[in-house]
């Protein structure tokens, strides 16, 4: 059971990173055949980001009632349903419309899964696993090229894909007897609380017993240093993917090929770092994953920041960032059951991926406005305070989990 269900986790990690780089790949073309400006793609992944964070912040309430199974299923069902209402837009109100359907899917999958995974499944599957969704995220364009490169259009990409999900919505419904059969692992270190030990997380399809409001999981001590932790290093990564590029041709006289390709390999980094960091995530632990992982960012910051006359620096910074990038995310989400409790740690999730959206949708077009009145140089100086503002965070969580240990232990 442990090991089927695993591959159909891996799987649909794969899948839900494929329709994240659509919209992108393919709107050059799409703005033209529904006669709008280019600026309105911001319009589309607005609405996707607002759904994803409300079915993020409203996935602890969901997931307790339905279980993660059915939660699971139907979301992935949403989000393909979606995909093909795109296929199928000719106009974009209709785009808008699916949009919708698109972002609460996506928030209430993302937050479900993680919590799943961070509970059941050692470090190394949730670095292998949000690496699939790199590799997921990174097939995408090349759907999308080859079918406007044969002639079908943008629509039959979002078809494919549509169609990809709804086949995995069919292995998914297939699964759900399999979601409560997999018993919770107890990391090395932590000792299950009374409550946890009675609110077993391997009830039928992972449903727990007690709510935990979201006014109530903000105010557990150290909520609010994660979110921010974590929220820093959202921001952070998709400001890096949009400007870096743009950075390295206006301020460091990079040619524009060079420079898309190095931006590409910053997202290779994250990927093929995940992959790597699996490996050993298990034995150096959450914690120390975060800290190399932010302390290996600032590398590659200064890295990027250096003002030499050759770009090598410049370049290969980049690709550190990526690497460095790479374990934080898994790492963050992995250790949330550890640090705040099984019973709280679907709500806590729930409230991190809203944050990880907002950071990601409002920072970059943040930093556009505060570029456009300081000059593009300021983005390694505006990288290294998101790094700064994460590992200070990250490093006083760790010491309020240490001193809430000692307590423990010397009660």
């Amino acid at each position: 059971m442990y090991s089927l269900l695993l591959a159909i986790i891996y799987i649909a990690f794969v899948s839900l990173g494929l329709p994240d780089s659509l919209v992108g790949a393919g709107w050059p073309v799409m703005h033209q055949d529904l006669g709008v400006p280019i600026a309105f793609a911001g319009i589309i992944t607005m609405i996707i980001a607002g759904g994803t964070i409300l079915s993020s912040l409203a996935s602890e309430r969901i997931t307790r009632r339905f279980g993660v199974g059915i939660v699971t299923a139907v979301s992935v069902g949403m989000t393909a349903a979606a995909l093909v209402g795109f296929s199928v837009s000719g106009s974009f109100w209709m785009l808008c419309v699916w949009a919708i359907p698109y972002g609460l899917g996506a928030g209430a999958v993302d937050a479900a899964l993680n919590n799943y995974v961070a509970v059941h499944y050692a470090a190394r599957h949730m670095n292998w696993l949000h690496a699939c969704w790199g590799l997921g995220a990174s097939i995408s364009p090349f759907i999308m090229s080859y079918a406007l490169a044969s002639g079908l259009g943008w629509s039959s990409a979002y078809l494919i894909i549509g169609l990809i999900q709804a086949v995995l919505t069919f292995a998914l419904l297939i699964s759900i007897p399999l979601w409560g059969k997999v018993n919770p692992i107890v990391p090395s270190g932590h000792a299950v609380e009374s409550d946890e030990a009675e609110e077993t997380a391997d009830e039928p399809s992972g449903r727990t017993r007690t709510h935990v409001p979201l006014a109530r999981a903000i105010r557990i001590p150290g909520v609010i240093l994660i979110l921010t932790a974590f929220f820093a290093y959202c921001a952070l990564e998709s400001t890096a993917i949009l400007w870096a590029s743009t950075y390295l041709v206006t301020d460091r006289g990079v040619a524009p090929a060079t420079a898309a390709a190095f931006a590409s390999l910053f997202l290779l980094g994250i990927t093929a770092g995940r992959f790597l960091a699996g490996f050993f995530a298990d034995r150096v632990g959450d914690r120390l994953m975060i800290r190399g992982g932010f302390l290996t960012v600032g590398l590659g910051v200064v890295m990027l920041a250096l003002p030499l006359d050759t770009d090598v620096p410049a370049l290969v910074g980049l690709v550190v960032l990526g690497l460095g990038c790479a374990p934080i995310y898994p790492a963050i989400i992995h250790s949330t059951p550890v640090n705040f409790g099984r019973r709280n740690s679907q709500a806590i999730i729930g409230i991190q991926m809203a944050a990880a959206y907002t950071g990601s949708t409002f920072v970059p077009p943040l930093f556009g406005a505060i570029s456009i009145w300081t000059g593009m140089w300021i983005l390694p100086l505006f990288l290294a305070l998101l790094v700064a503002l994460g590992l200070l965070m990250s490093e006083r969580l760790n010491q309020l989990v240490a001193r809430r240990a000692r307590t423990s232990e010397l009660a």
